[in-house]
């Protein structure tokens, strides 16, 4: 009988220690070789620690949320054959023996695999020359076929499948290398790798293409954009859910109108005008939501003149036309320009001065909206307000469910500049107008 010490093994270039986050042994319980003790988790990747030898634990290197060092003791077991210490465990600064019952000692560094001194070449079965032989990825797997039989689940630690999760791989999949077919990080490595090919039949065929796009133009100055607005603006996003229904009632309604000849020479109207209109009236009460922010000045320059953004999708990619002094626009003039500068986007004619200015942005998906969104700020401004899908939504009226036509704002603001309370402020009163729609015309004679 004898003492085998397992270390803290290399888990990555560069890597000098690892955060231990779960153990799979306890003192006392016998190990398998090959069998998964501990996984550790570095700033890359979570790695479980096997086991290259057969024993019974009586020691742990620490508990769960320690730190402990590359070359460390982790485990150490009680051992049987020629390969196992016939010396007791050794205390390094007491010289006492240490047992299962008492605390971890402070973990030791060193070479060896095997307490004082003794070779690895010694230990039980050569773990070392095993440990080398395994297959780095999952075997079988370049065969096609599937690596267990239909219904038997997949031997893996919490740590492999989380990992597998994170990647959108299906365990059933992955051939195990371990006792039992037990998946471990190096079978994981090897078909992330392309160590395993899908399953041939059903006239299914591997698509191996890879095709360089070149990021020019219109889309590298998107790419740009995007990039300096993450980096430099710290985003809130605050979502609410509006009630359409009256608003679409009168939308339809002046549309209707317009058709029969008693609007004549007027534009259709979408939901943008009224959103816009609500808008120009929410920042009357808040400017400085209509601002433009120097960071590096450290001025907020905020703006009289209410442009409005329009975030408009073209072949070409992503571009915002901007409606100039929509203070000074009333619901039909804001739908006629919208529609105007829409239309030259997509045709590729809009000017210049025509996509840029803009102090407060609106962005919107349509149909594909989703329920809720993150839209990123038009640096440098401070605002944006992203409209949603409208859908029928069932609402409780207090006695029964009733179909209400709905739609959630997901707006974002620099966080920098303007507070959670501004900015739930300034949503909740484009809310208000949106949910009372007479209200826009009223303030619009103010």
């Amino acid at each position: 009988m004898g003492t085998y010490t397992i270390k803290l093994p290399d888990v990555g270039e560069g890597v000098a220690e690892a955060e231990l986050v779960e153990w799979h042994v306890k003192i006392g319980d016998p190990v398998q070789e090959d069998m998964i003790l501990a996984a550790v988790m570095t700033d890359k990747a979570t790695v479980d620690v096997p086991s290259p030898v057969e024993g019974t634990v009586k020691w742990l290197g620490g508990e769960v949320g320690d730190t402990l060092a590359v070359g460390s003791a982790l485990v150490k077991l009680d051992v049987t054959g020629e390969g196992g210490t016939n010396e007791p465990d050794k205390d390094p600064s007491e010289g006492t023996e240490k047992t299962g019952d008492e605390s971890p000692a402070t973990p030791k560094t060193g070479a060896s695999d095997v307490d004082d001194g003794k070779a690895a070449s010694r230990s039980p079965g050569r773990p070392a020359e095993k440990a080398a032989a395994r297959p780095t990825t999952s075997p079988g797997a370049a065969g096609g076929g599937l690596p267990r039989k239909p219904g038997e689940k997949p031997l893996a630690s919490p740590a492999v499948r989380r990992r597998a999760m994170e990647a959108g791989v299906d365990l059933r999949r992955v051939a195990g290398s371990g006792p039992a077919g037990r998946i471990s990080q190096t079978d994981l490595d090897g078909y992330l790798d392309g160590g395993a090919a899908p399953s041939a039949g059903r006239g299914l065929v591997a698509d191996t293409a890879v095709t360089d796009v070149r990021i020019v133009g219109l889309r590298r100055k998107i790419a740009e954009k995007m990039a300096l607005a993450k980096s430099r603006i710290a985003h809130i996003t605050y979502v609410e859910e509006i009630d359409v229904e009256a608003l679409e009632e009168l939308r339809a309604a002046l549309n209707r109108d317009r058709h029969e000849g008693q609007g004549e020479g007027r534009p259709k109207l979408t939901l943008l005008p009224f959103l816009m209109r609500a808008m120009v009236t929410a920042i009357r009460d808040q400017p400085a939501l209509n601002a433009l922010y120097d960071d590096e000045a450290g001025i907020l320059h905020q703006h009289g003149g209410v442009h409005i953004g329009i975030a408009a999708q073209t072949d070409a990619g992503l571009v915002v036309p901007v409606v100039r002094h929509a203070e000074a626009r009333d619901i039909w003039d804001c739908a006629a320009e919208v529609a105007r500068l829409g239309e030259a986007a997509k045709a590729g004619s809009a000017k210049r001065e025509e996509l840029s200015g803009s102090t407060i942005t609106i962005t919107s998906l349509g149909a594909l909206g989703g329920i809720a969104t993150t839209p990123v700020i038009n640096h440098p401004e401070v605002a944006i307000v992203g409209v949603n899908k409208m859908e029928v939504r069932p609402v409780w009226d207090g006695n029964r469910f009733i179909p209400r036509k709905r739609m959630n704002l997901s707006s974002s603001f620099d966080h920098r500049v303007i507070d959670g309370w501004d900015a739930a402020r300034f949503v909740q009163r484009i809310k208000a107008l949106l949910e009372n729609p007479a209200m826009i015309f009223v303030e619009e004679g103010r």
